[in-house]
Parts: C-alpha cells; structure tokens; sequence
C-alpha cells in the first residue's frame, strides 16, 4: 500500500549527500531524471558525480525526506546505471527553463519544481507534480522565501505544462499534439510570439500542416520569416502550399529574394503561377493585399446551380459571405450575400437576384484607400478589378485590419465590427 510521505522542492534536494545504508557519503545529488512516459514523471536515477551519464538507480533509494538521502544498499553492492535516451534530466532541462502553461495558454518560467515523496514497500518513491513559477520558488533557492511568505504560491500542474527545451520538448510536445489541436490560431501564435528562436522550431514542427498553416497568418512579418527561413526547404515548400494565397505572397515579399525565389521551385506548378501573379503587384497595393480563393459565379447559374457550385468548392474559399457574378469574360456584373442565396428560390437566375450597384477598388489602389472604403461601408470584403472591370480578387477585412496595427481608432472600429457579427476568418 502507497503512504504519501512529503512535498519535496528540488532546490530542497540538489546538494544533499546521498549515503549507502552503512551511513558512508557516496555523492551528492547533483540533479535528478526522470522517465517521460506520458503519465505522472517517476524519478528513476540521480546524477551523483561529476560524470554526466552516470546514475544511481531510484528504486534503492530508502528515504529521499531527511537531510540526506539515504540508500538502501551499501556503496559496494549499488549497480551504477547510465542515462537513456528517454531520461531526462530534471534540472538541467526544466529549472529555469521556459514551458507552456496549457491551461493559460500562455510561457512560463520554471523556478522550482515540486516532488511527491511517496512509500512503498518500505521505499520511497519520487515524482514530479508540479513546476513552481512565482516568486516563491525564486527566493526559495538562495534562501529567502521567508521574504515573500505572504505571497500565494503558484504552481502549474504538471498535466498542463509542456517543456520548450529541445530534449524534452521533442519528446513531450509529441505526447501533447491533440491537446494542441484544440487550441486557436491565435493562440497558438500568442504563445509563438513569446518564445525564443530555438523554442519557436521545436514546437512549429509539432504542429500539423494545417494548424501551423492557419497559425502562422496570425504571427507578425518577421515572426513569419524567421520560423520559414530557418524551416527546412521540403517543410518550407508544404507550408506556402497549405497557406492562402495571398498570406504566401504576403510571406515571400517580406523574405530575401534569393530565399524566396528558391522555394518557389519547390512549389507545386498550379500554386506557383498563382503566387507569381500575386508578387508581381507593388506591396502597397490592392493587388498585394487580395486573395484568389473566393467564390465567382457566371451570371447564366440558377440560386440551385449556385448552391450546387457551393458545396463544391467552398472549403477551398476564404471568404464566402459575399458571392460574386461575373459574365463569359469574367467582368464583374453585381454581388449577392450567402444570405440571400440560400432564401432565393432555387430556379432564380443569379442575373435576377444580383446587386449590380458594387463597392471596389482598383489593383493599383493604395492601402490605405482599401482600409478607408471597408471602413466606411463596414464590408467583410471589397473586390478588386481593374480599369476594364475584370475581377483580379477579394480583399477581406482581417487582412487590411492586420497592416493597419499602427491606427488605434481605425483597428478599434474593425474589431467591434467582427466582434459583433463573429465573421473574423480564423
């Protein structure tokens, strides 16, 4: 039967002298492993030298609650083991380390880390619970936690966090994926934002496909370029394949051009030629701000052949909400709400049901007259023709409220806007 025996800090533990069951000093503990295996973290060895792959195994341990640890086997008779790849060090890999706060969605900084000390079978056992992140566990370290013991303690469960480090964060985020798949875009690019380089690739790479595609669109320009360029080029390749269109020129602009021009090539041909006629319009433009992915009806369809066309091809648009009519030669004739479609009667003609008064701006508009005309109408999206009135794209609200950061009144207003209707993309 398990008795509970103490809470044990690490910082408590580290130096202490361990001693054989003869009371003769073996070591110190110089740190602590632990096996990840999914479950609660069991301590399985302690560093006790100034070898690094050299442990004393945790099972012989008679009692880790004193001011020694105290073994349950002479000095003569312990079998020294050596560190496995599925070990890890406690304090070298987690003290003072960054992890994720699942629960807060949010990067913390490990202080000390709380142990269960727990018998059975006249042995004790140590696990690992908890990672304390306040103050606390800062002072506690060079002795003067008596200084904040008014102070709440703060610790974080150990099923809500995940290490950033390389070892343990290989390791660990690869056990947390579908903890992950719950998680916003925005979230997930919050918690991106907070980290260090090294950090931003491990976890990037635990991602799926298309949650690193839709989280990587909320992350800032440079944010963005420095998780691509440091990507491999094969990983490179697949992202701008699983990004919209528009977000993957938006990319490219802002990399070097020899980088940019690189993985282009590793591109699949359709997206490629997609990509090279968005990069060609200036960055300040309509043009570099539109997308291509929405949906554009020919003016001979029924409201049903519409609907058919919809459930056709709307997974593969980002925006919707608005539907746009176009004659044999693509010109831009009116626009109708996704609204509207599904009330119509099915054998309507589209030509009978379009507005064919239609709010645009040209290719070559600036930004800010795109940011100025959705502000003004309160569009979710604005189409983009040229001179003639051919239909080039769509650019939608999100995407001109992501460049206008800087203009505090104008992204204030957009936000109540989507906040209100709960039309934001994710």
């Amino acid at each position: 039967m398990q008795k509970h025996i103490a809470e044990i800090y690490f910082s408590q533990l580290r130096g202490k002298d361990i001693c054989d069951n003869k009371g003769r000093t073996v070591g110190k503990v110089k740190d602590i492993v632990t096996l990840w295996t999914g479950g609660l973290p069991m301590i399985t060895g302690i560093l006790y030298s100034e070898e690094p792959d050299k442990l004393i195994p945790a099972d012989i341990v008679q009692n880790w609650d004193g001011k020694q640890v105290i073994l349950a086997e002479s000095s003569e008779k312990i079998n020294i083991t050596q560190i496995t790849h599925q070990q890890l060090f406690v304090g070298k890999w987690l003290l003072d380390n960054q992890v994720i706060d699942l629960k807060g969605y949010k990067i913390v900084r490990v202080n000390d880390i709380l142990l269960s000390c727990d018998e059975q079978d006249g042995k004790q056992r140590l696990s690992i619970i908890a990672a304390d992140i306040g103050i606390r566990g800062l002072l506690r370290r060079i002795g003067l936690e008596f200084l904040a013991s008014r102070l709440d303690k703060k610790y974080i469960s150990w099923q809500h966090i995940t290490p950033l480090e390389k070892k343990t964060g290989s390791l660990k985020l690869k056990l947390d994926k579908d903890r992950f798949k719950k998680l916003h875009p925005v979230e997930i690019a919050d918690l991106l934002e907070d980290m260090d380089y090294d950090s931003r690739n491990v976890f990037f790479k635990a991602l799926g496909s298309e949650q690193a595609a839709e989280a990587i669109g909320k992350l800032k320009e440079n944010t963005q370029v420095e998780i691509v360029t440091r990507m491999d080029k094969k990983q490179a390749a697949e992202l701008l394949e699983d990004l919209h269109a528009d977000e993957a020129a938006n990319l490219l602009r802002e990399m070097p051009k020899e980088k940019a021009a690189e993985l282009l090539q590793l591109v699949k041909k359709d997206k490629t030629k997609e990509l090279k006629w968005l990069l060609h319009y200036k960055s300040d433009t309509a043009g570099s701000l539109m997308t291509t992915e929405f949906i554009r009806l020919p003016v001979t369809f029924t409201a049903g052949q519409a609907i058919e066309h919809l459930r056709r091809f709307a997974q593969d648009a980002e925006m919707i909400y608005y539907l746009y009519v176009t004659d044999v030669d693509e010109k831009l004739l009116g626009v109708f709400s996704l609204r509207e479609l599904i009330l119509a009667d099915q054998e309507i003609t589209l030509g009978a049901l379009l507005h064919s008064k239609v709010i645009t701006v040209q290719v070559n508009d600036s930004r800010k007259k795109v940011a100025e005309i959705i502000h003004k109408y309160g569009l979710l999206a604005v189409p983009v023709i040229d001179a003639e009135g051919f239909l080039h794209g769509v650019v939608t609200v999100d995407d001109v409220l992501d460049l206008f950061m800087v203009d505090r009144t104008l992204k204030a207003s957009m936000s109540r806007y989507l906040n209100k209707r709960g039309l934001r993309r994710k």
